[in-house]
């Protein structure tokens, strides 16, 4: 029963300064992140998919995927933003399992904080300067955000960490868009007071340190359906749930209206390939209400190369080790079909 302490680790100034980045790189981000900020400031039409893996578990696969969806990009830039999703860090519901590339950056083998800090640093900016695509990631530990604040485009804030105080005020200093999922109770009113909170000023203790933060206008909501008392899967993708949102967010009157919607985990009851037929409902929603058509501002997919998941020891190349995902070849399809319904 007791914390017991391993090593100090390096603050995210010493790793930046030992794996800086090249003006290059710098430079994508820079104009990837007007870009999207431009669409959630409502100035732009364009659509966002925040797409790739369940969790980043091997970085040559990783590194795959992110390559086909940079040469998929280019096909649809003029109506799409893909933001691959890298998530370096795994929330467990119970606790056990892998937990991502920052806990161990090779998931056959034991935990490596060190070294799963300096790699997923490595993987975010080999992503830019391969790609020239910036990337998500989640916010599973608000104290490890500033280890990769200079190569991020997207934030999420999961479902079980959305209520947690540390989340948000931590959020309303990032300086690239934030989304916050609903909980898994499925509470609207929840989500929207972690975006309030997320957008309003804040003084608080971050990484030992006194900080002051201006707030965030990016923030917005995620809606990745819900449970009941049953443990039985809630869906909040329907026209009537977008409208919903729409509704009560207007009368917050909280900043840039926006909506992500998560078409797998409770959405999709994990499952995978129900994503596909998710996407198109969330489409003809949007057709069928300038509403929902201003408020939905992209869709987060969980797709990989290979179908479904595995085992960590069946190693099967760009497989999902977590969530069940969308393979690459329906995943492009899925991309291109979007592209066409926009």
């Amino acid at each position: 029963m007791a914390m017991n302490f391993k090593r100090k680790l390096p603050i995210p100034k010493e790793i930046k300064e030992l794996y800086p980045l090249s003006e290059e790189i710098k430079k994508v981000k820079a104009q990837r992140d007007l870009e999207i900020a431009e669409v959630f400031r409502g100035n732009s039409d364009k659509f966002l998919l925040i797409i790739g893996p369940c969790s980043a578990d091997n970085e040559e696969s990783v590194m795959d995927y992110n390559h086909r969806l940079a040469r998929v990009q280019e096909q649809v830039k003029d109506k799409i933003l893909i933001i691959p999703r890298i998530y370096t860090g795994k929330p467990r519901t119970n606790g056990t399992g892998y937990k991502g590339m920052i806990h161990q950056p090779d998931p056959t083998k034991g935990e490596d904080m060190l070294e799963g800090l300096v790699q997923i640093r490595k993987l975010h900016a080999r992503a830019i300067e391969e790609t020239k695509l910036t990337c998500a990631d989640e916010m599973l530990y608000p104290e490890n955000y500033r280890y990769l604040s200079d190569l991020l485009s997207y934030v999420a804030v999961g479902a079980r960490s959305v209520e947690d105080q540390h989340h948000r005020i931590t959020a309303s200093g990032m300086e690239c868009p934030v989304g916050m999922k609903n909980p898994t109770s499925g509470a609207i009113s929840v989500m929207l007071n972690s975006i309030q909170a997320a957008q309003a000023s804040h003084t608080f203790i971050y990484r030992g340190w006194e900080v002051e933060t201006e707030g965030n206008p990016l923030c917005h909501a995620i809606l990745r359906g819900a449970a009941n008392k049953h443990n039985q899967n809630i869906p909040n993708y329907h026209y009537e749930d977008l409208k919903l949102c729409y509704d009560m967010y207007i009368e917050r009157g909280l900043e840039n209206p926006a909506v992500i919607v998560d078409t797998n985990h409770s959405n999709s009851g994990k499952q995978y390939l129900e994503q596909i037929r998710i996407a198109n409902e969330i489409l003809h929603s949007m057709r069928h209400s300038a509403e929902i058509r201003k408020l939905v501002k992209g869709l987060m997919i969980e797709s990989y190369i290979e179908d479904g998941a595995q085992k960590v020891e069946e190693g099967v190349y760009g497989k999902s080790i977590t969530d069940p995902c969308l393979g690459w070849e329906k995943s492009e399809r899925l991309i291109l079909d979007i592209a066409d319904q926009l």
